[in-house]
């Protein structure tokens, strides 16, 4: 009789459907990854690893359509999110000349204290990373007790993270930081406005930003409001031209 017994040492490698080789192995190279294994004939199969992981592909169903994003994804546990969301948002600036956070492929913004963010791939698969300790209830806003333009701030930040919903993003700050603007605090309205800037550039909006720009350089805020004001977008390489001095 044998002794052989099942021993709780598995390790599981995501199959990922792929619908474009060429431009997968372009991104996640990008992106740092090794490729391990590169092979399309007789049959499609790529492997990459990146620190302690790997993704793997095969070919995607005839017909799959990257664009719906229903392609396929994995999770990816790790010990904290924000060193990893920094790692691949820099490897993009440096192989792109930006954050990729718009149509495919992207990765999701990153939110300071928040325990998961999203990279989407070429062929519309979303690996997502999760701090292993992500509290059971997570906060998704909308809470009665807010205000006037903070309140605006919340919901716009819903409708990017949540919804990816970047044009109604816009369109709840464009208005909100009209009708409330005046009776917020310095630093809401300079949170408000680099969301505008942030946005403008994410929808190619581009020549916005000047308006947003010279709206935000002429608050004051202490170094403290500043720094609140960097981290409240995904990239704050953007602000950098129009943020105030501080006293």
């Amino acid at each position: 009789m044998s002794e052989e017994r099942v021993h709780p040492n598995e390790t599981i490698l995501p199959l990922l459907p792929c619908v474009s080789p060429q431009e997968t192995l372009a991104f996640w190279r990008a992106l740092g990854f090794a490729v391990t294994w590169e092979q399309t004939r007789p049959y499609l199969y790529l492997a990459f690893r990146w620190s302690g992981f790997e993704l793997h592909y095969g070919n995607a169903a005839p017909g799959v359509d990257p664009a719906a994003e229903q392609t396929g994804g994995c999770l990816v546990l790790v010990d904290a999110v924000a060193p990893y969301h920094a790692a691949f948002s820099g490897a993009m600036r440096a192989a792109y000349g930006k954050v990729l956070g718009k149509g495919l492929p992207r990765i999701t913004r990153y939110r300071p204290g928040a325990s998961r963010f999203s990279v989407v791939d070429p062929s519309g698969n979303t690996i997502t990373f999760i701090r292993r300790d992500e509290p059971e209830e997570l906060e998704y806003g909308g809470s009665k007790d807010l205000v006037g333009l903070a309140r605006v701030l919340d919901n716009a930040r819903i409708l990017r993270e949540f919804k990816s919903d970047d044009r109604a993003a816009f369109r709840a700050l464009n208005s909100g930081l009209r009708r409330h603007g005046d009776a917020a605090s310095a630093v809401e309205q300079a949170v408000a406005l680099a969301g505008l800037i942030e946005l403008s550039i994410a929808l190619a909006e581009p020549e916005r930003v000047p308006d947003w720009g010279a709206r935000l350089q002429a608050i004051r805020l202490t170094r403290s409001e500043r720094d609140q004001v960097r981290h409240a977008v995904a990239d704050p390489a953007v602000l950098e031209p129009w943020l105030p001095e501080v006293d």
